[in-house]
């Protein structure tokens, strides 16, 4: 089989190392095929993707909608390498499956307008399936409606016209689309268990997702509903995209 390969952007290790593990337990590849790049350390390969499966991106600290001049240079580099490799993942509409930061990746690059209009608190939310997800391959067997991990600061404020609506929370509008038939970005966190989650919110309690005296009330608030479907999006989309 060709590798997929895991884009991440997470400098701390403990978050990074667990969000690898997580893609690899639900995606049900192991090491020699799911190749990661840890974009916060070095630059993008030159990716053949004539040699590739399909890739994922997990989520980060980097916020499209922020303006250039607060922008790190390993955050605009970053932003660089994507808006390459998007350009010829759209072109040939190559499997890729982005969580939270796939929506600001691929949202830019379709034009959406990204602000913090629907940002979401870190919890659990009811996320909703349109129609059009009904005959998606890689929710196949998912309920209409699920439980999913959010905590973002920024979302998209409009569906691009290129891209086609699958799902949505109440307090975000945007929570999965797809732009052709393969090219994939959620809003929420396919890969997260209450687990890993409550990692994240340990590793990240002084990055402004909330304030830094309401640590337990976020925990209790990712414990307050189960989540166990999600993760079922990421062995679908290897299952049918494995080549």
């Amino acid at each position: 089989m060709k590798p997929f390969v895991l884009l991440a952007t997470r400098a701390e290790d403990q978050p990074a190392d667990e969000e690898y593990a997580l893609f690899l337990r639900h995606s049900g590849l192991d090491e020699r095929d799911l190749i990661r790049v840890r974009l916060e350390a070095e630059p993008m390969p030159d990716f053949d993707l004539a040699g590739l499966s399909g890739f994922f991106v997990g989520g980060g600290p980097f916020n499209a909608s922020d303006p250039p001049e607060r922008k790190s240079p390993v955050q605009q580099r970053v932003e660089a390498e994507f808006d390459a490799l998007l350009d010829e993942v759209v072109a040939r509409d190559f499997p890729f499956l982005g969580a939270c930061y796939g929506v600001g990746t691929l949202g830019v690059h379709q034009g959406a307008p990204i602000d913090r209009t629907y940002a979401e608190p870190i919890s659990v939310v009811p996320v909703t399936l349109t129609e059009a997800a009904a005959s998606d391959p890689i929710l196949a067997g998912m309920p209409t409606t699920f439980n999913a991990f959010v905590g973002h600061k920024e979302a998209i404020r409009a569906l691009p016209a290129s891209a086609t609506l699958l799902a949505s929370s109440p307090t975000c509008p945007v929570q999965m689309f797809r732009v052709g038939a393969n090219v994939y970005a959620t809003q929420f966190h396919p890969e997260l268990d209450v687990d890993a989650i409550t990692v994240r919110i340990h590793a990240y309690a002084n990055h402004g997702y909330f304030p830094a005296d309401e640590l337990e009330p976020t925990l209790a608030a990712v414990r307050r509903a189960e989540v166990s479907h999600p993760s079922r999006m990421l062995r679908s989309f290897v299952e049918r995209h494995a080549r």
